[in-house]
């Protein structure tokens, strides 16, 4: 699928492809896991499909979530009951179709009163707008979540949420804060690894149409009557793809993309949420394998989730720019702390057990006085029509309702242009979800017998069932950082994964950064392996190995790796 140029700069493959084949039924911008929903409905109706995305795949707001997979408790105060019902029944139809990425999560609130919110809660739905946070009650909450339970019977595969008192509640939860009188517990989803389940459901378009087509580093610099240009930031070079429609699915970024293709709006007000993620093991024991999900004082839904042996807390929710960078700042830090205080008062933290922090822009629509928290979660489609092309650019989206998004707006395009729909995705497995089993390590044991024992669980965990088929490519392999990855499945993620940089693989291939595993030595190891792998000149590693330790220190927090710029 993916091949790499060396240092030279030297026209990578994929992007060779499409400069020798420049037109398409299609072009989609923006490689997020709503253009990539897109880009697999549309392909498996058959069109001739291309997507760009100037960064790698799923790197921009798909990348900054918080891992969950939900309807959207919170929703219903604002009135979205369409949102929540789809977003219910696409969290079931994810269950079953990604078993190896979505797994059940169970989720508790903590409650501080039974009456609080009851008055509040009717302005807030009728009027949205700034005013004084006012919590929310037992009655309040026991009245959404039986709402929630309703949407959720449908195709339901979660259990109905329940209510306990406080001695039960301290039962559960020991450490838990002792004011709160009740908790209220139901189930949503948990998303391990989503930068993988997007490229499940991209390499699903892409093996369903072999003239589908999807190249990351390539950005859209303009249209006009010839089609797209489009620019490989790898080597510099431009060229034009023409389609009969393009798609605008840039997320935050979509009026910068806009205005590139010669068409300003303003659609877009979007809110950067942050995140850490600490190493704290009585943190995680005190989380007892649940998400801690509440209103914080200022009335920011926040939550405390455990999450591969770690400890994930969000999230903020501040008005963004999407020109300038997201990062978690060290005010955002200790508000983090404070919350945890506030639930758990007597577990400790401090900011060297933070191995991680991640910021990222929602790409919510222009909100104006409305209070982040009610700015729309829905999503909208607008179009216009440039250089004789029409152009069909997303407002909103989530993560939860990506496949619903995206056969709605594949359909959009699909009407324009006069072709029916053949193929529907409401079922179909994801990825490495086909024929998940239900006992993981008979099934290890049986198909990744030719891998060391201790890589079957890994590779299992990163790919699902296509586990098998992977293992088929990885003989003789070495394994490295402990087992955690080998030179030879750095191979095949540089030959069928798309890998071009080094931070692909640190952030988006693995979860070795996310999880806090990337220190001095494994940077180098990772390096040099993925050089012999792409086949890359001591030139680039060297580049890559110091961009990809700046990136961790400027984006998520990781330092003292950048002395490695020198080796």
């Amino acid at each position: 699928m993916s091949s790499n140029g060396d240092s030279t700069g030297t026209t990578r493959a994929d992007v060779r492809a499409l400069q020798e084949r420049p037109t398409a039924d299609v072009v989609i911008i923006g490689g997020g896991i709503n253009g990539i929903s897109t880009f697999r409905e549309l392909a498996m109706q058959g069109l001739d499909v291309v997507l760009v995305e100037r960064n790698d795949f799923a790197s921009g707001a798909s990348a900054a979530s918080s891992h969950m997979i939900h309807g959207g408790i919170r929703y219903l105060e604002n009135g979205e009951f369409r949102l929540v019902k789809e977003g219910v029944q696409e969290r079931n139809a994810l269950l079953r179709s990604a078993p190896h990425f979505v797994k059940p999560l169970e989720t508790t609130i903590p409650i501080n009163s039974t009456f609080s919110g009851i008055l509040a809660a009717p302005l807030r739905f009728l009027t949205h707008k700034q005013g004084k946070p006012k919590e929310r009650g037992a009655l309040l909450i026991k009245v959404g979540l039986t709402l929630y339970d309703t949407f959720s019977r449908s195709g339901g595969v979660v259990p109905r949420h329940r209510f306990h008192g406080r001695r039960k509640s301290l039962a559960a939860l020991p450490k838990l804060d002792p004011h709160f009188r009740y908790t209220a517990t139901y189930f949503d989803a948990s998303m391990h690894d989503p930068e993988r389940l997007a490229l499940d459901v991209l390499r699903d378009g892409l093996e369903a149409n072999p003239k589908a087509r999807a190249v990351n580093y390539v950005e859209a610099v303009g249209l006009d009557a010839e089609g797209v240009r489009l620019r490989d930031r790898e080597s510099g070079v431009e060229f034009t793809v023409r389609g009969r429609a393009v798609v605008n699915t840039s997320g935050p970024w979509t009026d910068l993309t806009n205005t590139a293709l010669g068409n300003p709006t303003k659609y877009m007000g979007g809110t950067k949420g942050s995140h850490i993620v600490l190493d704290n093991p009585e943190l995680l024991r005190a989380t007892a394998g649940r998400e801690i999900f509440f209103e914080h004082d200022d009335g920011r839904i926040v939550l405390i989730y455990p999450f591969k042996g770690r400890v994930l807390v969000g999230t903020t929710d501040i008005d963004a720019d999407p020109r300038e960078p997201a990062r978690c700042t060290p005010e955002e830090v200790q508000y983090f702390f404070e919350l945890i205080e506030h639930v758990f008062p007597t577990v400790p933290v401090s900011e060297d057990q933070i191995v991680f922090r991640f910021s990222g822009i929602r790409p919510l629509p222009t909100h104006e006085d409305t209070q982040p928290g009610f700015v729309s979660r829905d999503y909208r489609i607008e179009r216009a029509e440039l250089a004789g092309t029409p152009v069909f650019s997303l407002v909103g989206g989530k993560w939860t309702t990506f496949r619903a998004l995206g056969e709605h707006l594949a359909d959009k395009v699909l009407a324009q242009l006069g072709v029916q729909r053949t193929v529907s995705t409401r079922r179909a497995a994801i990825g490495g979800g086909k024929d998940y089993p239900t006992d993981a390590k008979a099934w290890q044991d049986r198909e990744l017998a030719a891998v060391a024992p201790e890589r079957r669980a890994v590779l299992f965990a990163r790919y699902g069932t296509r586990a098998a088929s992977v293992a088929r490519r990885l003989t003789d392999e070495t394994p490295l950082l402990g087992g955690a990855i080998s030179e030879a499945e750095l191979r095949y993620m540089v030959d069928e994964e798309h890998v071009t940089r080094l931070t692909d693989v640190l952030l988006r291939r693995t979860d070795l950064a996310f999880t806090g595993r990337v220190d001095h030595d494994a940077l180098e190891t990772l390096g040099r392996a993925l050089a012999n792998a792409a086949g890359w000149d001591e030139f680039r590693l060297d580049r890559e190995i110091e961009e990809a330790a700046q990136v961790l220190e400027l984006e998520h927090g990781v330092t003292g790796l950048r002395m490695l710029a020198s080796h």
